[in-house]
Parts: C-alpha cells; sequence; structure tokens
C-alpha cells in the first residue's frame, strides 16, 4: 500500500512553523508614510535652526544699494558673525528698519555700516567725513556721485549705527529715517554674497572699504 508520508503535500521543510505570515499592504504604507512625514519634520525643524540661529537671507527689491547689489537680488548673511563678533565700519548688514519697528513691523533692509558708536558723520557737497576729518571716505563701491544737499551731521549714540546705501540719491536710509539708528540687537547678519540670480561673492566689496 502506497503511504502518504512521502507525498509532495506533506513535505515540510524545518521553518515552515516559524514563518510569518506577510503583513497586510496597508501596513506597509502607513509605515511609509511615518517615515516620509520623519523625514519632513527633520528638514523643517533643520531649515528653522539655520534661518533662526545661523544664517539670513533678503531680497533687495530696490535700487539703493546699486551697483554693489541690483533690485532683485537674494543676499545671504551669516547671523553668527555679530552673534559672535562685532560690526564693522564698511560692512554690509541685513538689519530690521527701525522706523516699521516702533509699529510693530518687522522690515528687513539690506544697506553699509557707516557710522560706528560714538561717532560724528558730516555729509558735505555729496562726501561723507568722519569725527571731524577734513579728508572725506574712500569709496570705491560709489557708483555715482551724491547729489549736493545742505550739509548734514549726526552723532551716533552708544550701541547703535548709522546706516547708508550705495547708491546715495536713491538710498532711503538714515539721513532720511525719522529713527536715525541701528540699535546693535537689530543688525540681523553680516551680508556675505549673491545667491540668486547668480552667486557673486560681496565680502571682498566690504573689505575694499577704506576704515
Amino acid at each position: 500500500m502506497r503511504s502518504e508520508q512521502n507525498t509532495p503535500e506533506n513535505v515540510t521543510d524545518g521553518d515552515h512553523t516559524s514563518r510569518k505570515k506577510p503583513e497586510p499592504s496597508g501596513n506597509g504604507f502607513w509605515k511609509e508614510l511615518l517615515s516620509w512625514v520623519e523625514m519632513l519634520l527633520c528638514a523643517a525643524a533643520i531649515a528653522f535652526f539655520l534661518n533662526h540661529f545661523i544664517i539670513a537671507n533678503s531680497t533687495v527689491p530696490t535700487g539703493s544699494m546699486e551697483n554693489t547689489i541690483l533690485p532683485g537680488d537674494r543676499v545671504m548673511g551669516l547671523r553668527l558673525t555679530y552673534t559672535f563678533g562685532e560690526p564693522e565700519r564698511g560692512d554690509i548688514a541685513i538689519f530690521v528698519y527701525p522706523d516699521d519697528e516702533e509699529k510693530g513691523i518687522r522690515t528687513y533692509y539690506v544697506k553699509r555700516i557707516m557710522g560706528m558708536p560714538g561717532d560724528t558723520v558730516d555729509i558735505v557737497n555729496g562726501k561723507v567725513y568722519l569725527n571731524g576729518s577734513d579728508t572725506p571716505l574712500n569709496e570705491p563701491y560709489i557708483a555715482e556721485d551724491m547729489m549736493e544737499e545742505a550739509p548734514m551731521h549726526f552723532t551716533v549714540p552708544e550701541g547703535s549705527y548709522f546706516m547708508l546705501g550705495d547708491n546715495r540719491n536713491y538710498s532711503n536710509d538714515s539721513r532720511r529715517w525719522k529713527n536715525k539708528f541701528v540699535k546693535r540687537d537689530k543688525l540681523i547678519g553680516k551680508v556675505y554674497f549673491r545667491y540668486f540670480p547668480g552667486v557673486e561673492w560681496l565680502i571682498d566689496k566690504n573689505e575694499d572699504y577704506a576704515h
């Protein structure tokens, strides 16, 4: 008589009883979705950290910094420069516009630091003079002479800075503001490069300044 012991239907391997049943396809979908959500949250957290503690970026909508920065240029600054170091004359900086701040609005401007705490700034015949000097500042980044106006005199308070745009004839800056000066804690970051359109380092245009 034929035995059923060796029929194919009854042949098993030793792992048969320990095998796990495949998971329903729905569980795999939710696991993959969860992994994507985790990655997106991680990326968002990193972007938030970088944007609020490391880097600062701004779009310059006007020609106030021509020809150094053109209208529509997007620039990148480093917050850590002013977290661990001090601003310097000639820095191109991103900062909070002081006249909007008193209205509870945070508007970011990009200008050049021209007056340091304690400085006197005189603008005469379109030239900038510091601290009573008879010699105007050497400003190689200025593309167009400033139109002559009545002489202006400013004394920069301690802990504050006097800001000017490179395009002096078309810049809304410390000369025009109601609140003339930018406080130290409102300087967001030092601008290092333009990243759109195209990439151009601007740090050398900071250092051209004659201190």
